[in-house]
């Protein structure tokens, strides 16, 4: 059951996704949100570093970031976390930072 849902899950990403990269073997992890005016504008990784948002996206579509996938709304690229069945590591439920 847990293959058939992975399964799934997968192609569901592929549906909302434009694009899954491969993650490196050190591909940092995004752990907190960086807004303005309710907007994200960038992301702060794993090793603390802060980038915006379109050096993260850069950064993930080169395999740096992991669990996440490039999507797009309009003209706008952004980064959304790859489904995986949980909840807690959803880019949406991270803290933000100013």
């Amino acid at each position: 059951m847990n293959d058939q849902k992975n399964t799934m899950d997968a192609s569901l990403a592929r549906n909302t996704l434009d694009e899954i990269p491969t993650p490196a073997s050190d591909a940092k992890r995004i752990t907190a949100l960086v807004k303005h005016s309710g907007r994200v504008t960038g992301y702060q990784l794993s090793d603390d570093s802060i980038l915006s948002k379109e050096e993260c996206i850069d950064l993930a579509r080169r395999g740096g970031i992991m669990g996440v996938g490039v999507a797009h709304r309009g003209d706008t690229e952004y980064l959304k976390s790859i489904p995986d069945g949980s909840e807690n590591n959803n880019l949406s439920t991270l803290p933000t930072i100013h």
